[in-house]
């Protein structure tokens, strides 16, 4: 049994809520007697918040939200947190002395696991020890999140029933399992801690092998021009941004995702006849990840003909603006991952700025934010584009015969050959990376058409530095961990689909990445995904210009796949270990039975499910966000759906979109006390919500729309949390003064049809 299953047992037991009353828990006889309680008891008072002072108890409540939250993002744990909570402690009770051992341990705890978790998420794909233990980590982080937010669900219930006495035997039983559980996580730690030796000298290795990994990454301007297809329009827009004779320098950046094919443009304009004549010096600078700034300068010197011995950076570098001054000069910097050390702005400090020879920069990046801190202008930053089929079709057959070979030899290789090409979705270096492999195997159709059916597998099997997925997950590397969760939870989308930016956010709110607040931030989250060329904004809304919809290419949607299912982050395939899990038309419903785990369950295809009675989906006390939009109940009831649903006390985001068997919403919702989103729109059955809705005290979110509700329910201004409220009807007698009471709002999307009115109250 899990920390989890345990707490909820306990905790279903208090009597805090007229839908947990029913369940009954047997209660030790000693929490019943007058029989002096152990000390634990007296140090979880404290932690609890039965403080005597109520300014300590609103201000630790308020801490412990924070440190929910940090939980749930495992490389952002809690840091400093827990010593802010003991000062707070320290400041109003006088108790705290007895407990702060166990919050220093605590402490202690979640730094070790933000330092080994920073320190081994490169190298997990590795080493098996290193992946498993960090699984470890993670469901600690989520126990220990299920934990905080019981504690937070318990002390909102205490507040509202002022009634409940504070040391009655449930009560002290309570505190008692809870903090059991938490030490039973610190112990897990420190056991795991103990079998980590091997894996710190093992590290050691590791970061060996990374730096001489890195500094053996470079590019050179040499190319075979033969290979080139489907570059010459990138070549001459480019070409006619140079040449042109103006006195001002140029700076140009070609941005794209791995494998596009941006260094080998570069090197296309660096080897350009009217290139070589325009200018009188050229120098191909290869940056990569890890900066060395020396190396960078002592190359370019040497490129210019210059003795680099006894030469301190300052002499490097004034060595290097003397031999450019007086003439015109062309310089790459190849593969910018970053200038946050001040390398660039020292070289460009330190370049000359002639008015009378026009110079020219280029530079190739993934990150769009990287051009704007070289000073690049938006009007000279090139997208390239993927390969058209015929560009594809082209590239794949140079590469996937040898020269006494042609296609037309082997016809019945001709389709298979198609559907390799078409999962590579015109990416060059993927094309080529699969054509080179085809090469070398027997022109059979059935070695052919193994390799197209494990196409990913095959691609990562080329593991070499220079391979297509190498170079993606580089990217992915690279992100922090705020992008890198967003960018997981696109892996559980359709292929090819257009992925929406408010769905999106939405569940990044309900699971806690994100709060509503910050939801400004969300979008700069899409944006900056989009500047690092892992996503494509595919629409942007006319009314704000922000993100409507994206999507991402085939072999970023692949890789992200694989990286979920590997972190049990969220998969579309069942997996009993994985965490958030969309549902599709192939899967077996009966299987839910068996993922005691999730937290998030999301409908992911355009056909209606049954959901059958026999299911068992009691298990889910972990579940945060439950989206059953389009979903045929079969022999459910709405009762009996809602009577489940309002189980779920850690639910925080509900989605029913498109529900016509909805007509009423039950009561029973209003048990759902920690739910932050409610979406019911394109339920065009459902009349009428009832009143217990405004007992929702947390909404952020309510979605009605397309809903033909009649009114919305009295006292609506009870949701004094409430930011954003969609489908507002004006023509089915709901008034906006109505929602004079709602100071959060923020967002307001009102429904008006030809019989609406508008008019003053």
């Amino acid at each position: 049994m899990t920390v989890s299953d345990s707490l909820s047992q306990s905790f279903n037991s208090i009597e805090v809520s007229s839908h947990l009353q029913s369940c009954s828990v047997p209660i030790p006889k000693f929490l019943c007697s007058n029989i002096p309680l152990p000390p634990i008891f007296s140090q979880f008072i404290v932690f609890c918040l039965d403080l005597e002072f109520s300014e300590a108890r609103e201000e630790t409540h308020i801490l412990l939200l924070k440190l929910k939250k940090k939980t749930i993002m495992a490389d952002a744990l809690v840091g400093t947190l827990a010593d802010h909570l003991i000062q707070a402690f320290k400041h109003r009770c006088h108790q705290v002395n007895e407990f702060e051992p166990e919050l220093n341990n605590l402490k202690t705890q979640l730094d070790f696991m933000k330092a080994f978790m920073a320190d081994a998420s490169r190298h997990k794909r590795k080493d098996e020890m290193v992946r498993t233990t960090l699984n470890i980590i993670r469901d600690l982080i989520y126990e220990a999140d299920d934990i905080l937010t019981d504690c937070i669900i318990h002390d909102d219930y205490r507040k509202e029933n002022s009634y409940l006495r504070k040391f009655s035997a449930r009560e002290k039983y309570f505190r008692y399992k809870t903090v059991e559980k938490l030490k039973k996580i610190n112990f897990q730690i420190e056991k795991m801690k103990g079998t980590l030796p091997p894996y710190f000298q093992m590290m050691a290795i590791y970061r060996d092998q990374e730096q001489k990994r890195c500094s053996r990454r470079w590019t050179s301007p040499v190319f075979d021009e033969s290979s080139i297809i489907g570059l010459r329009d990138d070549e001459k827009k480019i070409i006619n941004w140079i040449l042109p004779p103006t006195i001002a320098p140029i700076k140009i950046v070609i941005i794209g995702m791995g494998g596009l094919g941006k260094t080998t443009i570069a090197k296309i304009i660096f080897n350009h006849e009217m290139i070589k004549a325009r200018f009188q010096k050229k120098i191909w600078v290869s940056v990569s990840q890890t900066v060395n700034e020396e190396s960078i300068f002592k190359s370019m010197l040497k490129q210019l003909g210059e003795d680099i011995t006894a030469l301190d950076e300052g002499q490097i570098l004034q060595k290097i603006q003397m031999t450019l001054l007086n003439c015109s000069f062309l310089l790459v910097m190849d593969d910018v991952w970053s200038v946050a050390d001040g390398w660039w702005n020292k070289l460009s400090d330190g370049l000359p700025k002639s008015e009378r020879h026009r110079n020219a920069i280029i530079i190739t990046t993934r990150d769009k934010a990287v051009a704007k801190e070289m000073g690049v202008k938006e009007s000279q930053i090139h997208h390239p584009k993927i390969l058209n089929e015929q560009e594809s079709w082209s590239l794949f057959t140079k590469f996937a015969f040898l020269p006494n070979e042609e296609m037309k030899l082997y016809p019945e290789l001709k389709e298979v050959a198609k559907n390799i090409i078409r999962k590579c979705q015109g990416l060059p270096l993927a094309i080529k990376t699969i054509s080179c492999l085809l090469r070398t195997k027997n022109k059979s159709i059935s070695v052919w058409r193994g390799i197209c059916d494990n196409f990913l597998e095959e691609l990562c099997r080329r593991g070499s530095e220079g391979s297509v997925i190498a170079s993606l997950q580089l990217s992915y590397d690279e992100l922090p961990i705020r992008l890198k969760n967003c960018l997981l939870c696109c892996s559980i989308c359709p292929e090819d689909s257009n992925i929406s930016a408010d769905w999106l956010i939405r569940w990044w709110v309900g699971e806690g990445f994100i709060e509503y607040k910050e939801i400004e931030t969300a979008y700069n989250y899409l944006s900056e995904l989009a500047d690092r060329c892992l996503i494509e904004v595919v629409k942007k809304r006319d009314y704000d210009g922000k993100v409507h919809l994206i999507k991402m290419h085939d072999l970023v949607r692949d890789l992200i796949i694989k990286i979920a299912e590997d972190e049990a982050f969220c998969s579309s395939r069942p997996n009993q270990k994985i965490h958030r899990l969309a549902i599709t038309e192939s899967m077996d419903l009966n299987q839910l039975n068996y993922y005691s785990r999730l937290r998030s369950l999301l409908v992911q295809t355009s056909c209606p499910l049954q959901l059958e009675n026999k299911i068992d989906m009691a298990r889910f006390n972990s579940l945060r966000v439950l989206d059953l939009s389009y979903t045929l109940l079969g022999a459910t009831s709405i009762k009996e759906l809602f009577e489940w649903i309002s189980s779920l006390k850690r639910l925080s985001y509900l989605k029913l979109t498109g529900n016509n068997e909805l007509e009423k919403v039950p009561r029973s919702i209003g048990k759902l006390k920690t739910l932050e989103v409610l979406i019911f729109s394109l339920c065009k059955n459902l009349k009428q919500l009832p009143v217990e809705i405004n007992s929702l005290q947390k909404l952020k979110i309510l979605d009605v729309r397309c809903c033909p509700i009649l009114s919305l329910p009295p006292g609506l201004s009870k949701l004094t949390n409430l930011q954003e409220l969609s489908g507002f009807n004006m023509s089915s007698g709901c008034h906006l003064h109505e929602l004079r009471c709602l100071k959060q709002l923020v967002v307001l999307k009102i429904q008006l049809t030809s019989t609406s009115k508008i008019q003053d109250d």
